[in-house]
């Protein structure tokens, strides 16, 4: 039996079966048809070996985690209890289970050779598992392991010049290189370099500009973060925001340039909550960190009282929203008051930012009032007196790529707040409150907890790997390489892999485009929101006329976004141009990869300069693009959440959202009575929703309305508009969440009570 390679006596006992074994291995008809006995003695066997530890103890020998040796199960069943034909020495086997002449141990060479085929890792495992070693990311990188670097850490809170320390010592260098997480910031160091006469370039995704008019490499150069050289020696290098080490999704880049960067010091700058990982970090690669502390330059100080009214707004006032609907609905309030208003958010392209941040900032503008995200937290420097949390609960994406809601972290609370009074501006101190008093005494005690220690250092598998990996498994897909990396992967209590949902997700999408592997891979890590339609079916096109060898050219694209555009007249028309500005965005980062394929990057930067003014006059009219989102708005659309009630305060009830979206201000009253409840706090702060209800349950006598209006959630503007509307609706036969038989139904009960 063992010669002919069928099935061996785990359990040293005899089989039957080897008595009628002969032959060469044929196929036999289906278990329903052949079998003497019932598909359920079959499940039952089959069962009894999947439970066995032998077993799994064999399947872990040969490769088989418990992952992988239970989706091989559900496999090899399928494939027993549904193959139109069963290899006839399994089918041999099985019957001699089936009559107690064999044991069920003698299916595990069948099993084996079922796993290899579904998965074809299992032939190179030892290969495999060595490649993904990831537990010596500092042997990555020998040319810094070959110098004898100086580890400075600057630390310290928001607004304590931590940073400024580490640019004047990069400025007095002979070469330097200042790594930041944003555009912004590297734009900003490139700036001011060239100011103090130090020749700099900057380097981002997307963008090249030399110092040099011979287009000559200056001995500085700021970057965004994942674009630094390893390779090229420096005097200083600076590396900005080191705790976003740990961001689930970034947090490779930071630990590439920790240890990877060649340069005699290394300055890094970030929260104290860092210092423990970094310094553990260069124990492994026999460096020692100098730590220097810095204290806020400016004193910040938490109100006793929540604003609760935009009627009490003063110069200087940043309200910060966790959601675009809450930044519409913010600004349109404040407009309505006769105050005008800046707003950044997150995907506003950077000139933009950049130009509201210069409107508020503006002594001589009547813009005094800014409505942000957290895209204020890093990147831009803004005059603010006092920052106004509309909410403390935002989305957030947890280690395994889920999304949830949560209260903002201690380390997000303090980022943002610290950017009220900034040394050197017009105000001395800061001061932060929240838009609702029931959020205050929570923000308050999120402010005042320690920063948790950072733990752990992100890591991404590197072209090079995945190669390997392909060499190994040539069959397998990009997305299946990505994925049995991450399971073989080995890393120590330092380090964790990165998320790579989104890696996956373009590589899903173009997987049945022709590409070589290099290609596809670099097509896959271009950073694009998958969130936007528009941008993921641009990436598509691109790959597929890149497969195709054929240039994308100016015109081409042109036609593809319908340039030129016309200012937006409505807050879908706004999104879309933001949308656009994200796809020539993606041509210039591709255009730096596949010079050849994208040759028209300068005549693309150009219209995309023309593009951001467009739409710096939607977001200087963003109030008059929601009215007329709103008065256009048709059943079916949803372009614009129209009700005022800040959204991140409420939580969608699924089971009354009506399907028609133009009931948005009904819609809006049916959720907000479910405010304040998403405040689940990872850090062990009780959730407050309890209280919460207790106190919603207080108000008892009463209408909902007045309840409402009590918790500061309805005004009497919106509970006259909601009235208009609801009668509009009567009017029409709209009935909001109900139909018009239920709505008749409800008042013969009032009746019959009142009888």
């Amino acid at each position: 039996r063992r010669e002919r390679g069928w099935g061996t006596d785990l359990t040293g006992r005899g089989s039957g079966s080897a008595r009628r074994r002969g032959g060469s291995r044929t196929t036999s008809p289906s278990l329903k048809n052949c079998y003497s006995f019932s598909t359920g003695e079959v499940l039952k066997n089959l069962n009894k070996f999947y439970k066995r530890k032998e077993i799994q103890r064999l399947g872990a020998e040969n490769g088989l985690d418990a992952r992988l040796f239970h989706q091989a199960f559900i496999s090899f069943r399928k494939y027993i209890m549904e193959s139109s034909s069963v290899s006839a020495d399994l089918h041999i086997i099985l019957n001699d289970i089936c009559c107690g002449a064999g044991h069920v141990d003698d299916l595990f060479p069948f099993f084996l050779r079922h796993a290899k085929q579904i998965f074809p890792m299992l032939d190179c495992m030892d290969d495999l598992r060595k490649i993904s070693d990831l537990r010596l990311p500092p042997n990555w990188y020998p040319d810094a392991r070959a110098i004898q670097r100086k580890i400075i850490f600057h630390a310290g809170p928001t607004n304590s010049g931590k940073t400024y320390h580490a640019i004047q010592r990069f400025l007095s260098a002979k070469s330097g290189v200042y790594c930041g997480p944003l555009k912004l910031l590297a734009h900003e160091i490139f700036q001011k370099s060239n100011d103090a006469n130090v020749p700099c370039d900057l380097v981002t995704g997307e963008e090249r500009v030399f110092a040099n008019e011979d287009s000559r490499q200056a001995p500085h150069v700021a970057c965004t973060i994942e674009m630094c050289s390893t390779n090229t020696p420096y005097e200083v290098a600076v590396i900005d925001e080191i705790q976003m080490i740990r961001d689930p999704a970034r947090g490779w880049a930071w630990t590439r340039a920790l240890l990877g960067l060649c340069a005699e010091e290394i300055h890094v700058c970030g929260e104290p909550a860092a210092i423990d990982l970094v310094t553990e970090l260069m124990y492994t690669t026999g460096e020692e960190v100098e730590v220097r502390n810095y204290e806020r330059l400016t004193p910040l100080t938490v109100l006793d009282y929540a604003l609760e009214s935009l009627d009490n707004l003063r110069a200087g006032d940043c309200i910060v929203c966790f959601s675009k609907n809450d930044i519409y609905s913010v600004s349109r309030q404040i407009e309505a008051r006769g105050l005008e208003c800046a707003v950044i958010y997150g995907s506003l392209p950077p000139g933009t930012k950049l130009e509201q941040a210069k409107k508020f900032n503006d002594p001589d503008d009547p813009c005094k009032i800014l409505v942000a995200t957290d895209a204020i937290g890093m990147g831009l420097n803004l005059c603010i007196r006092r920052i106004i949390f509309n909410s403390i609960v935002k989305p957030t994406v947890n280690e395994k790529g889920e999304k949830e809601i949560d209260s903002i972290t201690t380390s997000q609370a303090l980022q943002i707040a610290g950017r009220a009074g900034r040394f050197g501006s017009s105000f001395k101190q800061g001061e932060v409150t929240t838009m609702h008093r029931d959020d205050l005494a929570q923000l308050r005690e999120i402010l005042s907890e320690p920063v948790p220690p950072v733990q752990a250092a992100g890591l991404h598998p590197t072209p090079e790997q995945i190669e390997m990996f392909a060499y190994h498994l040539p069959d397998a897909t990009l997305s299946n390489l990505i994925d049995i990396f991450v399971s073989l992967s080995q890393v120590d209590g330092m380090y964790f892999v990165c998320n790579i949902d989104d890696f996956k997700f373009l590589a899903d999408m173009i997987q049945h485009i022709p590409l070589n592997l290099r290609s596809r891979y670099v097509f896959c890590t271009a950073p694009l929101n998958r969130k936007e339609p528009f941008v993921c079916t641009t990436l598509l096109k691109f790959a597929r006329q890149f497969s195709r060898n054929e240039p994308l050219t100016f015109d081409w694209l042109c036609r593809h976004t319908k340039w030129p555009l016309a200012a937006p007249k409505n807050i879908k028309e706004l999104v879309h141009l933001e949308a656009v500005h994200d796809v020539f965005d993606l041509y210039l980062w591709l255009s730096y990869r596949f010079m050849d394929m994208f040759p028209d990057a300068a005549l693309v930067r150009d219209i995309q300069k023309k593009l951001d003014d467009i739409i710096q006059i939607g977001v200087c009219n963003i109030t008059k693009l929601i009215r007329a989102s709103q008065s256009a708005a048709a059943p079916g659309t949803a372009e614009v959440v129209s009700e005022d009630f800040p959204l991140s305060r409420t939580q969608r009830d699924p089971r009354v959202v009506s399907e028609r979206h133009g009931a948005a201000s009904t819609e809006a009253l049916s959720i907000a009575v479910e405010a304040a409840g998403l405040r689940r706090a990872k850090s062990g702060r009780p959730s407050r929703l309890g209280g919460r209800q207790e106190e919603l349950k207080s108000y008892g006598r009463g209408s909902l309305a007045n309840r409402l209006l009590r918790e500061g959630l309805l005004t009497q503007e919106m509970l006259r508009q909601l009235e208009s509307e609801w009668q509009d609706q009567h009017r029409n036969g709209r009935y909001g969440f109900g139909s018009k038989k239920d709505d008749q139904h409800g008042s013969r009960e009032t009746r019959k009570k009142r009888k």
